[in-house]
């Protein structure tokens, strides 16, 4: 037999007695989510976090957390291949206030537009909104069959390609310069600006299929309760 002390029974005290159970979620509590007031549907989920205990507060912990919801849900309709990205900037009272962190398109809407036979022609850029938001866009547009085309393949020009992309960066910022980032996501939820690069693309090449694929936020401004307010309508009234 080995000498030395039994480890086993020494370290947890009287043998066979059970630890308590203490269940997490007593010490937790549920948090509304609120989306701003751009979207039709506000209240988008509920979150947990631990009860404020000493110095850890709770809307702390709150701060900073990222929600992605499909468009499907915010908007409450059928098309549900975009999703936003929505990040905690305040909290008040049970709420968790939201602002706009990003866009993306799922990965199976993106599967389903490449094909063989077409240009796949992509675009990025960073630009500011007035407001002093500085966002990442990313553009994609494929090249279609021209009307009574019989060649099976519609490849573009590369110097075709060099003059969408042109005109995709051009639109992109434009659309982005002039307007605040309310504005800018009032623009992504119907994606008006692929349908504008469409548009202005059909002379250089036909297009269809153009999306703003994915938004990233880079730089905030100094966060101020007041926007943030007026985001989630007059007052925050929910």
């Amino acid at each position: 037999m080995a000498v030395g002390k039994n480890k086993r029974l020494t370290k947890g005290g009287k043998k066979g007695a059970k630890k308590k159970v203490v269940d997490p979620f007593s010490k937790k509590d549920w948090y509304d989510v609120k989306a701003p007031a751009m979207f039709n549907i506000r209240n988008i989920g509920k979150t947990l976090v631990t009860r404020t205990q000493g110095t850890k507060i709770a809307s702390d912990g709150l701060k900073g957390r990222v929600f992605e919801v499909s468009l499907a849900d915010l908007q409450n309709d059928e098309v549900a291949f975009r999703k936003f990205k929505l990040i905690t900037e305040d909290v008040q009272g049970k709420n968790c206030l939201t602002n706009f962190h990003g866009m993306d398109l799922t990965r199976d809407k993106m599967c389903s537009m490449v094909k063989k036979w077409q240009t796949m022609i992509e675009a990025h850029v960073d630009v500011k909104t007035t407001d002093g938001y500085l966002l990442r866009l990313f553009c994609v547009g494929f090249t279609k069959k021209r009307t009574n085309q019989i060649r099976k393949t519609s490849y573009a020009q590369h110097q075709q390609v060099r003059q969408i992309r042109k005109k995709m960066v051009e639109i992109m910022t434009r659309e982005v310069q002039t307007n605040d980032l309310k504005e800018v996501v009032n623009k992504l939820i119907p994606d008006s600006i692929g349908k504008d690069i469409e548009k202005a693309c059909q002379s250089i090449y036909p297009l269809h299929d153009v999306y703003v694929r994915k938004v990233k936020m880079l730089k905030k401004p100094k966060f101020e309760l007041g926007k943030l307010m007026e985001l989630h309508g007059e007052g925050g009234t929910f």
